[in-house]
């Protein structure tokens, strides 16, 4: 289903309780206001605002971009991608959710890196990836972040082993910034080819840009539709009325339930191939709102999973927690019950459903059962699990983080306490100058 919108992102705020009256409306009288600073880009990080043009932005890099993945498809078995926060996690949680329709192309399967420190899991990669052909998408605007640097130098020495100095930096790709900074420097030494992380586009916003569309284009989605979805729900965004605008109303609620009490944003999907679009959005949402001792904590859960385990408190602990269900209107087909004659399980009485049935049923059941234990929930609710869908997903997400945490009075583009760590490692490690 390609047609763009019939793949926008849907919200239902049905299920928000006695608070449902207020939250579900966008009733305050500076949202107007904020919507509109978005669309104009205006106030604190209007500098940052380029994620809005990312769907239609094209050009002699996509095209290039689009060729390099092109041959690394049909050279390499393995493209390892460098980076950390929104240096892979879109691109992890798109690849995730495409992972069964991408099981039957042909194409190199992505692995990550640079996103931790466990010495085991860098010796398990480096001596799995010995005698295969494997190429590296190293991606950082400077090149200097402890995680990612130590990581693309691990793979780099691997790289030089396995090919030699010179077909090794044929084997390299460095996502990183247009003139400056450390990676720059040795991609125009070492001869990378490179594609840019825009100036104008945060880390966690970048999904649409060469971050993410490089090393997906590689593993075989289809970022053109990607694209497609992504642009039909910004031209949404840009045009609409409030009312008709889901990420504007799904702002809007958050907002007033946190002015309500709410502390906690769970993310609860019944899909567990959205898991890693959830550790996505986390990030999102922690680095954009989370400023002045404020701001919901992002959360998730996996449903029917984590009944069996955090159920109990969903149902009946403190409350301080909002909930978003991420539902799918037109799942992937699956199996359906079939009848037996002894029925020694007592499901005969479900015999002819699908799994999809009945995992809607229980989607159903929970959302219901969490509001009337007083936990306010709301669905966004994607039609498909495809490339036009995702990116209508990605971009709803990102415009509402902008409208939240201008609500929230922050700037969502920025996030200087993800600093205070950096330095205390290094200088705790000796870095000359910390």
């Amino acid at each position: 289903m390609n047609d763009s919108k019939a793949n926008l992102i849907q919200l239902s705020t049905d299920r928000l309780g006695d608070l449902g009256p207020i939250a579900s409306a966008p009733a305050h009288k500076e949202l107007e206001a904020v919507v509109q600073s978005v669309r104009k880009r205006t106030g604190p990080g209007s500098e940052y605002f380029g994620w809005l043009d990312l769907p239609k932005r094209r050009g002699e890099e996509f095209e290039r971009m689009l060729e390099c993945a092109k041959t690394l498809r049909s050279d390499v078995e393995f493209l390892v991608v460098v980076g950390i926060g929104g240096s892979y996690l879109g691109t992890r949680a798109i690849l995730d959710a495409m992972e069964p329709a991408l099981d039957s192309q042909d194409g190199p399967i992505v692995l990550f890196a640079g996103h931790h420190l466990e010495p085991s899991s860098y010796k398990r990669l480096l001596d799995n990836l010995e005698g295969t052909e494997v190429a590296v998408n190293v991606i950082s605007k400077s090149g200097t972040t402890t995680e990612p640097a130590l990581a693309f130098r691990l793979l780099k020495a691997k790289l030089e082993d396995m090919y030699g100095a010179k077909k090794a930096r044929t084997r390299i790709v460095a996502t990183t910034d247009a003139s400056r900074g450390a990676l720059r420097t040795l991609a125009e030494e070492e001869g990378y080819e490179t594609f840019v992380v825009p100036d104008d586009v945060g880390g966690r916003f970048s999904v649409l840009s060469p971050v993410g569309l490089f090393p997906l284009a590689v593993a075989g989605v289809d970022i053109e539709g990607l694209l497609t979805g992504a642009a039909a729900e910004a031209d949404r965004c840009h045009t609409a009325k409030i009312m008709d605008m889901p990420a504007a109303r799904y702002a809007a609620a958050r907002y007033d339930l946190y002015q309500r009490g709410m502390q906690i944003e769970v993310w609860a999907s019944f899909f567990p191939s959205l898991h890693m679009v959830s550790e996505w959005w986390k990030q999102l949402f922690g680095e954009s709102e989370g400023k002045e001792q404020g701001g919901l904590f992002p959360a998730s859960v996996s449903y029917t999973t984590d009944l069996h385990s955090m159920g109990q408190y969903m149902q009946q602990g403190r409350r301080h927690m909002l909930e978003t269900f991420v539902d799918v209107a037109n799942p992937m087909p699956g199996p359906s019950v079939e009848a037996t004659s002894a029925d020694l399980d007592g499901l005969n009485y479900l015999a002819g459903r699908s799994v999809a049935d009945i995992n809607r049923v229980a989607l159903e059941a929970v959302a219901q059962a969490h509001e009337d234990g007083g936990v306010p929930n709301m669905t966004v609710t994607l039609p498909y699990i495809n490339p036009p869908s995702l990116g209508s997903l990605m971009f709803f997400f990102e415009y509402a983080a902008a409208v939240s945490g201008r609500l929230l009075g922050v700037n969502p583009f920025d996030q200087p306490g993800v600093e205070a760590y950096k330095a205390n490692l290094f200088k705790l490690l000796g870095k000359p100058g910390a």
